[in-house]
């Protein structure tokens, strides 16, 4: 079941998107959503950031740092420290898919230690207009086991809570971008 977290509810476009783009299939033990986040920020400059599979740090608030072997393709795998304060230090992750066109980026986590097994997420900006100007709708779903010893519920919850986390600094960090590239 797909939820796209908005303050007014999703519209028609957005569930168009999830729908196109954002098909997981959740196994019995497993959760999945996707979320929405509205970002007064040109898609050309939301998507410079997201693009840098090497360089999540740039806009993603708990990741310390980043290594890739070598230049940033698809089946590349990035070694993430997390900052203290999660209930991790290290993630794996290998890039499934970057789409320059369509704009889209898709994860999958291999290893870490975390609690986020099975753990796929795709990416995607779609242009919109935001009082006049050009902005970004940007949509994160996922898809990720369920602990042990942990509900449904509580994994879907923090999962959100982390990825709204994002997608909150990647607005922020995008729309003072373009407050710096319009002055």
């Amino acid at each position: 079941m797909y939820r796209a977290m908005t303050a007014s509810g999703s519209s028609r476009t957005e569930m168009d998107y999830i729908w196109r783009h954002h098909q997981h299939l959740p196994r019995e033990n497993q959760c999945s959503s996707a979320l929405v986040k509205h970002v007064k920020a040109p898609i050309s400059l939301v998507w410079s950031l997201v693009r840098r599979f090497d360089q999540p740090q740039k806009y993603k608030p708990f990741v310390s740092r980043c290594i890739v072997q070598g230049s940033p393709e698809i089946g590349s795998v990035r070694e993430v420290n997390v900052k203290t304060g999660l209930p991790a230090t290290t993630s794996t992750e290998q890039l499934e898919l970057l789409d320059d066109n369509e704009h889209i980026l898709r994860i999958k986590i291999l290893g870490g230690d975390h609690r986020l097994k099975n753990y796929s997420s795709i990416l995607t900006l779609h242009p919109e207009l935001i009082d006049g100007r050009p902005g970004t709708v940007v949509i994160e779903s996922f898809v990720v086991d369920v602990p042990e010893g942990n509900t449904r519920d509580e994994t879907c919850y923090f999962v959100k809570a982390l990825i709204n986390c994002n997608l909150k600094s990647l607005a922020e960090v995008s729309e003072r971008m373009a407050v710096q590239d319009h002055a």
